[in-house]
């Protein structure tokens, strides 16, 4: 019988491998601060990392279903990475004092042109641990009307709303058309599991 002495639960506070020794803002912007952290560990002695921080709080995805089962995806242009992209509607908070369900609610109206019912959070995951505190909230919405839709900013003054059924988004997970992060773990939890994640609305 086979046995592995070294097994023990996955503890995501256990005691950390490095010791923090300084810590500087470089950078301060609307949407995220980076620091200049310097750190020392026994093993390799003296290191430094850039850390982003997001400020006013998470971001925030809504996978939003109409009544006829269709999730509206907007067509976004993305600077950094110059392409397009299809995504849920999303964004930052504008001020501390917006919570994520408010920042759910004003994108969906602003981005997508809808209002919802009912709002529930699904899911919550840190976008990329390697160098940035940054998580992502994500919102289910239901009961859907149509209303006025904002303005955008200047990368895509006024984007397209694409209406897709859950099989059509999940086909372009899988083919590689959608490539946002953010909206691939929201479709594969919608594929994975409709029932559960829209008996929770």
């Amino acid at each position: 019988m086979s046995t592995n002495e070294t097994y023990r639960r996955f503890d995501p506070w256990r005691v950390s491998p490095v010791r923090e020794e300084s810590r500087h803002q470089i950078v301060e912007s609307h949407y995220f601060n980076v620091d200049r952290v310097a750190f020392s560990s026994p093993q390799v002695g003296q290191f430094e990392r850039y850390i982003l921080h997001e400020n006013n709080g998470d971001t925030v995805g809504v996978l939003a279903l109409t009544d006829d089962g269709r999730i509206p995806f907007i067509e976004q242009y993305r600077v950094p990475t110059h392409r397009w992209t299809l995504e849920i509607p999303a964004g930052h908070a504008n001020a501390p004092s917006e919570k994520p369900l408010d920042v759910a609610v004003r994108k969906l109206r602003e981005e997508a042109g809808y209002e919802a019912k009912k709002f529930t959070q699904f899911s919550r995951f840190i976008n990329t641990p390697s160098f940035s505190s940054q998580h992502t909230a994500l919102f289910a919405a239901t009961g859907l009307t149509p209303t006025s839709r904002g303005d955008f900013g200047p990368e895509t003054p006024r984007s397209d709303v694409r209406l897709l059924t859950t099989d059509e988004a999940y086909e372009m997970v899988v083919n590689g058309t959608i490539i946002d992060a953010k909206s691939i773990i929201a479709v594969l939890r919608l594929r994975c599991a409709p029932d559960h994640l829209f008996d929770e609305v």
